[in-house]
């Protein structure tokens, strides 16, 4: 009996800041769009960021590649924002320059001397140490009254096998400056990543490989002293059959004289190989559907709150990135 908890909980409700994380291929950067559609429904103001180089909100938005600048890339019902965010490593750590020791100017100079790239060779924690930092900076902003500038930010994380890496921003401390302005940044990134405003989602289809490196990541994550937050399963089927007939079905047992006495009793009189044609689709419905059903099972072990989004045909569109908003919604998704 799968024992998932509930969708969205009152503590999720909280959170600020929600990187979204994922298997490579299993739309990780679309259901990160549709958290960021879900959540600035009301007339909320969400920021979406990306860290890996890959333009991935530009594709699924079906927009101009993003600049590193945060731009308006779509509006959610009931006058909500969102936007994005295309974050550059090189043009961070000239940010960092600027703001921090007031070199403008020669951090230019720095980049076409090639420094920086030396920089972030030397010494690679530095460059998350920047990525993290500029997300950190975004979550804090406050606008001339106080408030903040965002009620949330989601971020396109690395995949399941990188995420902690990435976030372990106390390990990559060891590989930048002992004191200083980036040192005592990236100590505020890590009290931010480790509090209650930020959450590590985890996205799965309901295969072997998937769930096997998302339960591996949620082991990770907790070692690490970092919270997940929800399991988003992507791609689910609808079961197309009742259920007591799902596991005969999948066994094989489907009578291809019901079939055919069924379909003309529905008139319709198809050909043999059709009849047969539709045993064998029945037959592997069913066997998918069961092996769901096992994935479903093994999830449970990750004890965190499941939400199912639906399998829409024909790929994702911007439209179908409302789509699984709303079903994200349905599921109690809310700040």
């Amino acid at each position: 009996m799968v024992t998932s908890l509930p969708g969205w909980t009152d503590e999720l409700a909280r959170t600020r800041l929600h990187f979204v994380t994922g298997k490579g291929g299993t739309g990780k950067t679309t259901l990160a769009a549709s958290l960021g559609l879900a959540l600035a429904r009301g007339g909320r103001r969400v920021l979406l960021v990306e860290v890996e180089g890959r333009q991935g909100f530009a594709q699924v938005f079906d927009t101009e590649p993003l600049p590193y600048a945060e731009q308006r890339i779509a509006s959610a019902p009931g006058g909500g924002e969102v936007r994005a965010l295309h974050i550059d490593v090189e043009a961070a750590l000239l940010e960092y320059f600027e703001m921090f020791y007031n070199l403008g100017f020669a951090g230019r100079t720095l980049r076409r001397m090639g420094a920086i790239e030396f920089a972030t060779t030397l010494a690679p924690g530095l460059r998350d140490v920047l990525l993290t930092g500029k997300i950190k900076e975004c979550v804090g902003r406050t606008d001339s009254d106080g408030r903040h500038v965002y009620d949330a930010v989601v971020v396109d994380a690395p995949p399941t096998g990188r995420v902690v890496k990435f976030l372990d921003v106390t390990r990559a401390l060891t590989d930048v400056a002992k004191t200083g302005p980036i040192r005592g940044q990236a100590e505020g990134v890590v009290r931010l990543l480790h509090s209650g405003e930020t959450a590590v989602h985890l996205v799965t289809l309901l295969e072997e490989m998937p769930v096997r490196e998302t339960l591996d990541a949620v082991a990770e994550l907790d070692g690490a002293d970092l919270r997940p937050g929800a399991v988003l399963v992507n791609r689910v089927r609808p079961p197309r059959l009742p259920a007591p007939s799902l596991t005969p079905a999948a066994d094989g047992q489907v009578d291809e004289n019901d079939v055919r006495a069924g379909l003309r009793s529905a008139g319709l009189d198809l050909p043999d190989s059709t009849v047969e044609a539709l045993v064998t689709e029945t037959v592997e419905h069913a066997i998918g559907i069961a092996a769901e059903a096992r994935s479903s099972e093994q999830l449970a072990e990750a004890d965190l709150p499941t939400l199912r989004l639906p399998d829409l045909r024909g790929g994702v569109d911007v439209a179908g990135l409302y789509e699984i908003a709303d079903a994200l919604v349905d599921q109690g998704v809310r700040l």
